[in-house]
C-alpha cells in the first residue's frame, strides 16, 4: 500500500496523457485515406495512390509550427526508408515553401495545401500529423502532436504485417 501511496502519480500522468491523444486524435479521418491530388514543389503530378504497396507515411506541418520543426530530423530519416508525402499546411506558395525546406535542410516530398482542404479533409484541428497507411492505403494509425522517430518506423513496419 505504501508502494501505491508513492507512485500514485505516474499512472494517474499515463492516464491523463492517453485521454488527452484521445480527445486530440477524435475527428481524424479513419477507414481509407482521402485521396490527394496535387502537385509536388517541382510541379510534378502526385496522387495518394502512387503509395500503395507498402506502409506509408502522410505527414502535416507547417513552417511556422515549432513542434513539427522538432520533428523534421525524424521525418526526414523516415522518408529514407519508406514512403512518405508531406503536406505543407498554410505555409505559404511553393517558392516560400521551397526556401523554408532549404534553409532548415528538409526535403522529403511535399505538396502545400495552401487552403486547408486536405487538411480538412483528413480531421485535422492542427499540426503537426502523422497518418501512417498500410500497403491497401487505409490509415492505420493517426495521431497529432510529437511522434518520435521509432514511434513511427514501428508504426510503419506493423503497418506492413
Amino acid at each position: 500500500m505504501n508502494f501505491i501511496r508513492r507512485h500514485w502519480f505516474w499512472p494517474v500522468l499515463l492516464a491523463a496523457f492517453l485521454a488527452a491523444q484521445l480527445w486530440a486524435n477524435r475527428e481524424l479521418v479513419t477507414g481509407e485515406a482521402p485521396a490527394i491530388h496535387a502537385a509536388d514543389l517541382q510541379g510534378r503530378p502526385f496522387d495518394l495512390a502512387q503509395l500503395r504497396g507498402r506502409p506509408a507515411l502522410v505527414y502535416f506541418w507547417g513552417s511556422w509550427c515549432s513542434i513539427c520543426r522538432a520533428m523534421q530530423s525524424t521525418i526526414q530519416a523516415v522518408a529514407s526508408d519508406f514512403p512518405v508525402i508531406t503536406v505543407a499546411l498554410r505555409s505559404g506558395g511553393a517558392d516560400a515553401v521551397t526556401r523554408y525546406q532549404n534553409e532548415q535542410d528538409f526535403h522529403p516530398p511535399t505538396v502545400l495545401d495552401e487552403g486547408g482542404k486536405i487538411s480538412e479533409a483528413y480531421g485535422l484541428r492542427g499540426v503537426p500529423a502523422a497518418l501512417i497507411l498500410g500497403p491497401d492505403g487505409v490509415i492505420r494509425y493517426a495521431a497529432m502532436g510529437y511522434t518520435s522517430e521509432i514511434g513511427l518506423r514501428f508504426r510503419l513496419w506493423l503497418a506492413g504485417l
